[in-house]
């Protein structure tokens, strides 16, 4: 006995309405081409649809993804300024070991 239940059991799928039956019309503003960045996370957004993930969870990892560029671009800008040092340091001391071979 009982009522037929209004859907069908999860991970059937039979009868559920189609993604894109349930579209909200608009577009989802996806992520460059190119390079990405922390605000290029921050300004993602997906369309709608039925079978979609939980918005906080996805949320969650966006900003945690975002704080992780982040830090990871502030390493490789302070690692290349590093080189840079380095190189520039390296390129003295060749020069001024060059000039005390000429003396």
């Amino acid at each position: 006995g009982g009522p037929a239940p209004a859907w069908p059991a999860p991970g059937r799928g039979a009868g559920l309405p189609r993604d894109d039956l349930l579209d909200d019309g608009l577009p989802g503003d996806g992520l460059p081409g190119d390079r990405l960045s922390s605000s290029d996370l921050a300004q993602v957004r997906f369309s709608l649809g039925l079978r979609g993930y939980r918005m906080d969870e996805v949320d969650e990892v966006l900003d945690r993804a975002g704080v992780e560029l982040d830090a990871r671009d502030a390493q490789i800008h302070d690692l290349r300024d590093r080189l840079a040092l380095l190189e520039q340091r390296t390129e003295q001391r060749v020069q001024q070991h060059a000039d005390a071979e000429e003396r």
